[in-house]
């Protein structure tokens, strides 16, 4: 059994360029997180951190794989982040936005999008977030 006082406080993004990286997730963020090694950027995402991760640049011999299941965001305006997530993926960027905002069969409003990394990502009305509970 888990003890109620274990938390989740990082969570890695596997990226192939640390720069593109962060100006990638700076602007879908809408924050400019720091740089604490020459290969890992971090974002503070409500007490977990979003940790970009560039092997190669962090002096790794391994090439970033992305990772194969969504982040899942919570966010108060989904409309904002959806208009922040087709920005940030505009032509220089890369990456994929979904076209559109949909309401989930458990409820949820989001859209999906993949980062220019290959990494999955997912943006939920902070209103509709489904728990299970």
């Amino acid at each position: 059994m888990i003890s109620a006082k274990v938390r989740l406080f990082r969570v890695i993004v596997p990226v192939g360029d640390i720069e593109a990286a962060t100006r990638f997730y700076q602007a879908l963020l809408g924050d400019g997180g720091r740089r604490v090694a020459r290969g890992r950027h971090y974002f503070d995402c409500g007490g977990t951190i979003l940790a970009c991760y560039d092997p190669r640049a962090d002096g790794d011999d391994v090439d970033a794989r992305p990772n194969q299941e969504n982040l899942y965001f919570a966010v108060e305006n989904l409309e904002n982040a959806f208009e922040r997530a087709r920005g940030a993926t505009g032509a220089a960027a890369g990456g994929r936005v979904d076209d559109r905002i949909e309401t989930r069969p458990w409820g949820e409003r989001s859209f999906y999008m993949t980062d220019p990394f290959g990494n999955p990502l997912c943006f939920v009305d902070a209103a509709t977030v489904f728990t299970g509970a």
